[in-house]
């Protein structure tokens, strides 16, 4: 039987996750180097293993952002982490 995490913890780290949930056309996302870092790989890894196991995904689990997307993200990203500073 699988151990519970406690409280403080599941609380904290459900924080962290929420913390990166981007929402792109509508859907709610987490980068893929959001995600290698929350798994402590690195993010070629972490896109390879999914490569390589397609069918145990759904076929949206994985988009290209466009340019204009990623730049939306970075300026985003740039202003969430210069306010946390404050």
């Amino acid at each position: 039987m699988a151990k519970q995490l406690p409280k403080l913890f599941q609380t904290t780290l459900a924080s962290v996750v929420e913390r990166r949930i981007h929402i792109v056309r509508g859907h709610k996302v987490i980068l893929d180097s959001d995600l290698a870092n929350l798994y402590d790989v690195e993010t070629r890894v972490l896109v390879q293993a999914v490569k390589r196991n397609k069918e145990r995904f759904p076929e949206d689990f994985m988009i290209q952002l466009t340019w204009e997307e990623t730049l939306a993200l970075r300026s985003q990203n740039v202003i969430l982490n210069s306010s946390a500073s404050r």
